[in-house]
């Protein structure tokens, strides 16, 4: 344990008293994270935002007595009708005027006349036109049409349902929403910062020294190989830990303002989880982190450099994304068991599990040991490696 505990210290003192690797690996990608999407979702929501004191221009022609004392309620600033259509679609182009507004000669008339079942002619239409790419032609355009819908409605109205939008009809929390909304993005994200922390620190760590020739003078001192190998997987998941932790507290941090881009108050709310949640998840990400570092420690022993290692680690990228994304498929999580003893599928699973409030104690702890025995497999593989002259030595 004490030779352990050595190589451990060594590899610890090595990233964590450089300052720009401790910036860069450890404290940089959370704040980086918060920082970007924190301004991103502010960004964005300015883009789609529409001051309140914005009065709509709008060209409108042939307005039907019905509809005129609705329009006037709204915030509209109307534009006299006296040019010709291409001379307003220009304006509308040109973003110097909202909406153009058409109804048909004798709408009421028209509307009034017209049966959908016996009819032969097409219905009498409304035509507007409007510019998408400015916020405030989009919204216009998007009132009016509520308004006609609505006086369509009208014509016809039988029975409404939820006619009050502030009836309070939809009786799911904060804790649904921020649970629904957290097992589809943060499991993929959970994966994703796990596997880039341990891909930026694996390979400098094994296949560097190896290229370095560092690895060989260690593996010629008294020190057992699978203490060697032991103690460096576990200095760097100590830091993988670390550096997927920072990149997941910057991205909970940031997300309520990112999701608020939609415009809408999605009800995201990162209090509703509690000590025990964490520590469950805590769990979870410790026994992926020990299982990822030391398949990646594999992959950097066998290549020659870390920039072999590199290429040899994309594609488990590749694959580690696609189960990742599952969970934005299907319902919940599954409830067979052998689906627990899949590596990463099982943790991105558990993860779901955990932030959905639907945890399975079972579930963990065959997610939790199975993982510990695939990296002690792995850990088996990488002192085998060590002790092969052919690969430690290979140029």
């Amino acid at each position: 344990m004490n030779n352990i505990f050595t190589i451990m210290k060594k590899e610890l003192f090595r990233y964590l008293s450089d300052r720009r690797m401790l910036l860069t690996t450890i404290l940089l990608p959370g704040l980086m994270i918060y920082i970007v999407y924190s301004i991103m979702g502010q960004a964005m929501s300015s883009q789609f935002e529409v001051k309140d004191d914005y009065k709509t221009s709008v060209f409108m022609l042939d307005t039907p007595q019905s509809l005129k004392p609705v329009f006037d309620s709204l915030n509209l600033d109307y534009r006299d009708a006296d040019k010709s259509m291409d001379e307003m679609k220009m304006q509308v182009e040109n973003q110097d005027c909202d909406l153009i507004v058409i109804f048909p000669k004798d709408f009421e008339q028209a509307v009034a006349a017209y049966d959908s079942m016996t009819a032969q002619t097409p219905a009498p239409q409304v035509e507007i036109y409007y510019n998408s790419s400015k916020t405030e032609s989009a919204s216009g355009y998007s009132m009016i049409t509520e308004v006609l819908n609505q006086y369509e409605s009208s014509m016809i109205n039988k029975f409404d349902i939820n006619a009050n939008a502030d009836g309070g009809y939809d009786l799911a929390s904060d804790k649904d929403i921020t649970g629904k909304i957290f097992s589809m993005l943060f499991p993929m994200l959970l994966m994703t910062f796990i596997f880039s922390a341990c891909t930026s620190l694996a390979p400098e760590s094994i296949s560097g020294e190896k290229e370095r020739g560092t690895l060989t003078t260690l593996l010629v001192t008294p020190v057992r190989r699978s203490e060697i190998a032991i103690g460096k997987i576990l200095a760097l998941s100590i830091l993988a830990l670390l550096s997927g932790l920072s990149s997941f507290t910057g991205t909970a941090l940031s997300l309520p303002k990112l999701m608020a881009m939609s415009g809408d108050d999605v009800g995201v709310n990162v209090n509703v989880y509690h000590v025990q949640d964490y520590a469950l998840l805590l769990m979870i990400v410790l026994c992926s982190v020990l299982l990822i570092i030391s398949l990646i420690s594999v992959v950097s022993a066998y290549a020659k450099n870390v920039k072999e290692a590199g290429t040899y680690v994309s594609p488990l990228m590749i694959i580690i994304m696609i189960v990742s994304i599952s969970t934005m498929f299907g319902n919940g999580t599954p409830q067979e068991n052998y689906w627990y003893l899949i590596p990463i599928y099982n943790s991105v699973q558990c993860m779901s599990s955990v932030f959905l409030f639907s945890v399975n104690a079972v579930h963990v702890m065959i997610t939790f040991v199975s993982n510990l025995v695939y990296a002690g497999i792995f850990v088996w593989v990488l002192t085998r490696m060590f002790n092969s002259e052919k690969i430690m030595f290979s140029k």
